[in-house]
């Protein structure tokens, strides 16, 4: 579990069971789109602004080969990548920012670590984390959000209720590609390219150093050519569980 304490964009699907006692208070919620039914398939591709810069080999991949996205922005990133924002805001049909957070705190209500990041720990920083998180997307002149990912994925149930109390759709995912920017290229692509009608596809754009940025590039390109449709979450029909999205 080491390795995963040093990078703040983790998402947990993909990694071992945590040993400590709170892992089966918490839930990790799976998120699938309606299938595309007499079509090729469709998919909806989902990436993590968490902090760092962007991953810039991804971005240019989805503007030039018009692969649309719900890019998941934090705070933090917004203000740190403002290049990346405009030409995302250059393409509204190909990018629909929401929610990661203000600061990239995990939603959940209670004092604890979740792969070495400090938890939100109260209703009130819950809350803030998703408040502020909204605001930091109306501050660049963005539609609100409608949907809000947390820090690692993983959040209390007492959590979903508060965030879902707001308005928001907690998006969860149906594939882990890139194990929270943490795996090689090719164990990336394995995983993006095994996609299938229906799947929510989460990895990360703000690792440009990591190999996993590749990987991400050539899993989407061979789902391209396959014939695979790529849709944004907000011009899909997402179902999750958990009380995450009705």
């Amino acid at each position: 579990m080491r390795p995963l304490q040093k990078n703040l964009c983790i998402v947990a699907m993909s990694l071992a069971v945590v040993s400590s006692g709170h892992a089966a208070s918490l839930v990790e919620p799976i998120l699938h789109i309606k299938p595309d039914a007499g079509g090729t398939g469709r998919i909806a591709l989902t990436l993590d602004a968490c902090g760092g810069r962007t991953d810039n080999r991804i971005l240019s991949a989805l503007v030039e080969n018009r692969i649309p996205a719900t890019i998941f922005v934090t705070g933090i990133w917004l203000k740190r990548n403002p290049a990346a924002v405009e030409i995302m805001r250059a393409h509204p049909d190909l990018f629909e920012l929401e929610n990661h957070g203000g600061h990239h705190i995990p939603a959940v209500d209670t004092p604890q670590k979740i792969y070495g990041i400090r938890s939100a720990g109260s209703p009130q920083a819950v809350l803030a984390e998703v408040e502020s998180g909204a605001a930091a997307l109306a501050g660049t002149g963005e539609p609100a959000p409608k949907w809000f990912r947390g820090a690692t994925a993983e959040y209390s149930p007492s959590a979903i209720a508060m965030i879902r109390k707001r308005g928001f759709k907690i998006a969860g995912f149906s594939i882990n590609g890139d194990g929270g920017s943490l795996l090689g290229a090719r164990e990336t692509t394995r995983r993006i390219e095994a996609a299938k009608d229906g799947d929510v596809i989460i990895a990360h754009i703000n690792q440009p150093t990591h190999a996993a940025g590749e990987g991400v590039v050539q899993g989407l390109l061979a789902l391209k050519q396959k014939g695979l449709t790529f849709v944004r979450l907000d011009d899909a029909d997402g179902f999750g569980n958990n009380g995450t999205t009705d």
